[in-house]
């Protein structure tokens, strides 16, 4: 899927969900300012408990549930800093075209957003530049193996707050 190589990239095993979050919170509270991720995988991988404890690192207060945005496509939350998170799901989507509809260049043109994507292929193919991609999958042992790869400074300077 990625169209241009890797600045870098690190492998994590997570072994239960609560590590999978911790996972994504300990990204939150590493982003420093505006975020494009990839998250690519399939269907019960992962993707959304990740983002869950992204929203947590990053300050979406609790009182906001962050769930799935199969049908909505888009959830915002609010975010500390002045950032707000936009949690994107793909997966229902047929064309390029209808991510104008949706307002999704919209999105990173504020300066203000940390943008999550799942099933962000539709972006790729419209050229949309990701900081970083996130792949999810299982091991032999149902084990989730989250790969991770910067693209540019902002991706590659993410990668070392987090593993350094």
């Amino acid at each position: 899927m990625r169209p241009w190589q890797a600045f870098s990239s690190t492998e994590i095993i997570t072994r239960t969900d609560e590590q999978t979050r911790k996972l994504g919170q300990r990204l939150g509270q590493s982003v420093t300012g505006p975020l494009t991720l990839a998250l690519t995988g399939d269907l019960g991988c992962g993707k959304t408990t990740f983002v869950k404890g992204m929203a947590r690192g990053l300050g979406v207060d609790k009182r906001y549930p962050v769930t799935s945005p199969t049908f909505t496509i888009i959830n915002e939350y609010p975010a500390a800093g002045g950032l707000r998170l936009c949690h994107l799901d793909l997966y229902r989507l047929g064309s390029v075209e209808e991510l104008t509809h949706i307002g999704c260049d919209d999105l990173a043109d504020t300066g203000d957003a940390v943008i999550a994507v799942e099933w962000p292929a539709l972006l790729v193919a419209d050229r949309f530049a990701f900081d970083l991609e996130l792949t999810f999958a299982f091991d032999a042992d149902y084990h989730r193996v989250i790969s991770f790869f910067a693209y540019g400074q902002i991706g590659a300077n993410m990668l070392s707050r987090l593993f350094p």
